[in-house]
């Protein structure tokens, strides 16, 4: 797949995407700054997404793998977004990161790695466009079923992270 040159520019993000199984690319335009965006995306938690980790826990079960029960409810501010290397965000730990510029995590476990690469291209003013890009790659065959089961949830889950980082409100 080819990826945008906005992201292409970031070489943590094209050297993770050279070799990668899957590459997933959503965009959304709005006027919040990366800090907001990025913490209403990890405030995102719905409890149909609840739910789907339920499901998650019996599922990975099956596949000999294990979940350390739910995540929580993120209550993130835009100044608790950890932009250092090796800090962590609910499960996602942080591979690399430049403010207002881009936000790159993993979630690594037996079967997969997985990346959220979020990158903000500013167009004019406060406006933005957020690149949510997902990344994958494949540890064991485990994986490649795994993904393809989950593959509908991710889109929708992370269409609604990207909405919800648009929306983000002080609370």
């Amino acid at each position: 797949m080819n990826i945008p040159a906005e992201l292409q520019s970031i070489p943590s993000i094209s050297q993770l995407a050279d070799h990668a199984d899957i590459i997933d690319i959503k965009t959304v335009e709005g006027d919040v700054s990366m800090a907001q965006f990025i913490a209403g995306t990890m405030n995102y938690y719905p409890a149909w997404v609840k739910a789907l980790y339920g499901v998650r826990w019996v599922f990975v079960r099956f596949l000999g793998m294990k979940q350390n029960g739910l995540p929580q409810q993120q209550h993130m501010q835009p100044d608790d977004v950890p932009m250092q290397r090796g800090k962590y965000a609910s499960f996602f730990k942080v591979e690399a990161a430049e403010p207002e510029r881009y936000w790159l995590v993993s979630a690594k476990e037996s079967h997969l790695a997985a990346y959220l690469g979020i990158v903000a291209q500013t167009l004019g003013g406060s406006h933005k466009r957020f690149y949510l890009v997902t990344i994958v790659h494949y540890r064991k065959w485990t994986g490649r079923f795994y993904f393809g089961v989950i593959r509908p949830f991710h889109h929708l889950v992370v269409k609604g992270m990207a909405r919800a980082g648009l929306r983000y409100q002080t609370s």
